[in-house]
């Protein structure tokens, strides 16, 4: 639901062929104001339904998305431009992330008792976990459903009623996922929608709501940050990312490849956690760039049915990825599939790049294009290092067949997420929290940890009897504190070995 009162409107293209796909309102502050205002009272009515009844119309909003799948992802094709299958597959992956939250929330935020230690012995102690009220959520582009669903369906699970500021490149898409929410909850604006440009994201962050979801950029967080320092609204960010792709000596080149173009070039590269550096162990980097350049240089990028990916959605990254590619040719390193002139506007051929500086611009910054820099390493542990060589580390990929080292190469991976011998694959598995480190942004959203990141834990302690000695009272004794000081002794006074 969204309000439509405001005058003031903009257009959302489709980035492949320039056509409008629709036509929305820039909602300002007082508009934004005012869908926070519903949504704190529709919070209270959605926090008495308890779990049970929230379950249930979750699992109903789940299957109204399942019904109307083809619609929405036909809506994600027009306005971002990528293939149907990506935006059905979006929607497969943000169906059952909605499921698992809906079928979860209760495990991990019900209730429980909490053994409280024999110097307590006399206090029942609970743990609660109760929900933050008003959620707003700044969704992105680039995944227009499944990135922003990581936030809504927890926080609804969770208890809370969310704003949600889609993307300005995709707002139909949002309007469309709260259109459909309503149908199966009519009751009350559980989930509204405000459209526009930064300013609606910044009158958000102002609005008064209980915590702030966020997926963009770096420099757009820390604006973000700003605007929520005001009010002191704790945020969750979820940033870039530089991820670093490791091939080990032992590794399955064929799968390895096969795993590092589709992580690198899915979606036009417009991922967060594409793959956009690939470290290759020496004694395997031939053959390894054999198979690696035999399968980018058989992708095409285009809007219709049989392309592999699409244009790139925001215009405004065409001359950051062609600025990219050239330093990094400036600088020594070597096309090996496509180059500058791959950037064809809306579209950017595959690229793959060797030889490049660890300084170069393609190895430092984040590209959010179909390319990738391939740099060979003398061994995997040469390779970890400069993986974690970057302030970014939201996520990355290990292939190899040694179980023992890919896990402990993954574990000392700077990175909230890695996936071994499979790339994003924690993506795929709602019960793992995302989120990364550094500038690739901080708090998580999925899981366990996602339900608890929008809820607040409440500690309640009830005395089922008075204990013998009570040094919470003025009416205490130094013969009282003698006897506690006895009894802390004895527990935990002992030396251990």
């Amino acid at each position: 639901m969204s309000v439509t009162t405001e005058s003031t409107t903009f257009t959302s293209l489709n980035p492949a062929t320039g056509e409008v796909v629709g036509e929305h309102p820039i909602h300002d502050q007082a508009a934004v104001r005012a869908a926070v205002a519903r949504a704190r009272e529709a919070a209270e009515w959605w926090r008495e339904l308890g779990w049970k009844e929230r379950r249930l119309r979750l699992l109903n909003y789940k299957s109204s998305l399942v019904r109307n799948l083809n619609r929405v992802a036909e809506l994600v094709h027009q306005e971002t431009g990528k293939p149907l299958i990506d935006a059905r597959l979006e929607l497969v992956l943000s169906i059952t992330h909605l499921d698992w939250a809906a079928r979860n929330a209760r495990k991990v935020l019900r209730p429980r008792n909490v053994y409280p230690g024999l110097a307590a012995i006399n206090h029942k102690c609970v743990l609660e976990y109760q929900p933050l009220g008003v959620i707003g959520v700044i969704g992105p582009w680039n995944y227009p459903v499944f990135t922003p669903m990581g936030s809504i369906a927890y926080a609804l699970a969770a208890g809370n009623a969310v704003v949600f500021k889609p993307s300005e490149y995709t707002p139909g898409v949002g309007l469309l996922l709260a259109e459909l929410f309503e149908s199966v909850v009519p009751e009350k604006p559980v989930f509204q929608v405000v459209t526009g440009f930064g300013e609606t994201g910044a009158a958000l962050a102002r609005s008064g709501v209980d915590k702030i979801a966020f997926t963009g950029s770096g420099p757009t967080a820390r604006k973000v940050m700003a605007a929520c320092a005001e009010n002191l609204t704790p945020m969750v960010a979820e940033c870039g990312g530089k991820d670093a792709f490791i091939v080990d000596a032992d590794a399955d080149l064929e799968a390895a490849a096969d795993a590092a173009v589709f992580g690198g070039m899915s979606n036009a590269g417009q991922t967060c956690v594409g793959v956009e550096r690939v470290y290759v162990v020496e004694s395997v980097y031939e053959e390894f760039l054999g198979k690696l350049t035999e399968k980018a240089g058989r992708l095409r990028p285009g809007f219709d049915r049989e392309a592999d990916y699409g244009p790139i959605t925001m215009p405004g990254q065409l001359p950051i990825i062609e600025r990219h590619i050239k330093d990094a040719l400036d600088k020594g390193g070597k096309a090996v599939v496509g180059g500058v002139e791959s950037v064809r506007k809306p579209y950017v051929e595959p690229v793959i790049l060797t030889d490049v500086p660890d300084d170069s611009a393609a190895a430092c910054e984040e590209t959010f294009g179909p390319t990738i820099t391939v740099h060979k390493v003398k061994n995997a542990e040469e390779a970890l290092e400069k993986a974690n060589r970057t302030p970014y580390g939201l996520a990355g990929a290990i292939f190899s067949r040694d179980k023992s080292r890919a896990m402990d190469l993954a574990r000392r991976m700077r990175s909230g997420a890695t996936s071994i011998n499979a790339v994003i694959a924690f993506a795929s598995v709602p019960a793992l929290p995302f989120g990364g480190v550094g500038e690739s942004g901080f708090g998580r959203i999925h899981g366990a940890d996602g339900l608890r990141e929008f809820a607040r834990a409440k500690a309640i302690t009830r005395q089922r009897f008075a204990l013998p000695i009570n040094v919470a009272s003025f009416s205490r004794t130094e013969k009282d504190m003698a006897r506690l000081l006895k009894l802390i002794t004895a527990l935990h006074g002992k030396r251990h070995r």
